[in-house]
């Protein structure tokens, strides 16, 4: 039996790949080690589309590179975005990897791997065609058991000055909404609760497949059809927030009262220089209908800041908008010159550590306001969905509320009561600090 050791990159919809890559592998009969020592290949999937994360790719393939030094009979194997961005110099610049596969290998990584151990590999550099998992596709889930993503999309149709996700992921290709009820059942049957939807832009979902797909359609599906406690929204794009998605978000309490809204910008300049259709007038609207129609939502977004030409003035306009519209989570990124992005050429750049200056200075206004924002859920009785024994003691139990989704926002200390993991039960809350939670379950 061939052993390998898998290290995953990036955001949510990498990992389903990786997922992906697991199950392939294990229904091949390959063995998963824990501990890169004992494996025969060293697989890495990578991000790429960003400065930062194409570094850390980097990084971790020369740490495998050391491992393969004291053991010279070790594959290192890299795949996915960091391969299918930079495939032209990856040879040159990194002799040691034995084999690249781009982002669209996940279920053929058997083959690649099994012509590789043969010394019969097909090229140091492979980039498949474009592929879209099925229910059908071989995956194991990693996350804890009672959560899992479900990737609804390929690729991406926007085009924002600043991204190379189109050029390395592609364009949009849809999952029909059948098909992902079919893997949402067989999640729920083994004892996934939350299941949070996500896509590069999840409200693009069905946009290739005609008027009978999309992603109300696909909730619709996903509540007749299963009994999944609760539906999460992430990565949504402002403009395509329909008045049918607000309806359902009102009316179905399975469909967690959250938003994931990447507005990366408020001014109406900046966001046309970044290629993004709406302006200030069209968010303000749009919060303002959702807290209507939801009036206990939990709004996320992220800012961009530092984009090429960002002037003082409309940084701050940003700061405005939080303390104005006092949105519940908030990420902010310093932006970073992508090669091959249009944005790369665009005039007055702004220097890092003004932009490290931007970012710092957003990040410490939301966490001065987060704790009072937080102070809404005090005395309330929450569900909470439990995570375990809590990261800072083992005197406290930790898990979210609907408001807060795994990985990216705080968590509820657990205080008082006892529950397994997976559980969902009823909290009261008793204090908030700056993102997180403290209460007891409710006996």
């Amino acid at each position: 039996m061939s052993t390998f050791h898998l290290i995953s990159l990036g955001c949510a919809k990498n990992l389903v790949d990786s997922e992906v890559m697991l199950g392939a592998l294990t229904l091949r009969g390959w063995k998963f080690e824990a501990v890169p020592e004992a494996a025969e290949v060293l697989l890495l999937n990578t991000c790429g589309f960003i400065q930062p994360a194409v570094e850390e790719a980097i990084e971790e393939i020369f740490a495998l590179v050391e491992l393969k030094e004291r053991y010279p009979e070790k594959k290192i194997v890299v795949v996915g975005c960091f391969v299918q961005r930079y495939r032209e110099s990856l040879v040159e610049e990194l002799p040691e990897v034995d084999l690249f596969v781009g982002t669209e290998g996940p279920e053929q990584l058997p083959d690649l791997l099994e012509l590789m151990m043969q010394k019969e590999r097909p090229g140091a550099v492979v980039v498949p065609d474009t592929f879209l998992m099925t229910n059908r596709s071989p995956r194991l889930i990693s996350t804890p058991f009672y959560r899992a993503w479900l990737k609804i999309t390929e690729g991406c149709n926007n085009r924002c000055s600043y991204c190379k996700i189109p050029s390395i992921r592609g364009d949009l290709r849809s999952r029909t909404s059948d098909d992902l009820l079919l893997e949402a059942q067989r999640l729920e049957g083994l004892g996934v609760k939350e299941l949070s939807i996500i896509a590069q832009d999840t409200t693009a979902h069905g946009d290739d497949l005609g008027k009978s797909e999309n992603i109300v359609v696909l909730l619709e599906k996903l509540l007749e059809n299963t009994s999944l406690p609760w539906l999460r929204l992430l990565y949504l794009y402002p403009t395509r927030i329909t008045r049918e998605l607000i309806d359902i978000l009102a009316a179905e309490s399975r469909v967690v009262p959250y938003l994931d809204i990447p507005f990366q910008h408020v001014n109406d300049r900046v966001l046309q220089s970044m290629n993004r259709p709406y302006g200030f007038e069209q968010l303000t609207e749009m919060v303002e209908s959702l807290r209507r129609a939801v009036p206990d939502i939990a709004l996320r977004t992220t800012f961009l800041v530092g984009f090429p030409g960002e002037t003082e003035t409309e940084f701050l306009q940003i700061e405005k908008f939080l303390r104005d519209y006092r949105l519940d989570h908030v990420g902010v990124f310093a932006y970073t010159n992508e090669e091959g992005a249009p944005s790369e050429k665009f005039p007055d750049q702004l220097p890092e550590e003004e932009k490290a200056r931007r970012q710092n200075y957003l990040l410490k206004v939301q966490a001065e306001m987060s704790e009072s924002i937080q102070q809404k859920y005090v005395g309330r009785t929450e569900d909470v969905i439990v995570e375990g024994v809590s990261e800072e003691t083992d005197l406290l139990l930790q898990g979210r509320t609907k408001y807060q989704a795994p990985e990216v926002d705080g968590c509820v200390y657990i205080n008082d009561g006892t529950a397994s993991t997976g559980d969902i039960v009823s909290v009261h809350i008793s204090e908030a600090k700056i993102y997180d939670l403290v209460g007891g379950i409710v006996k």
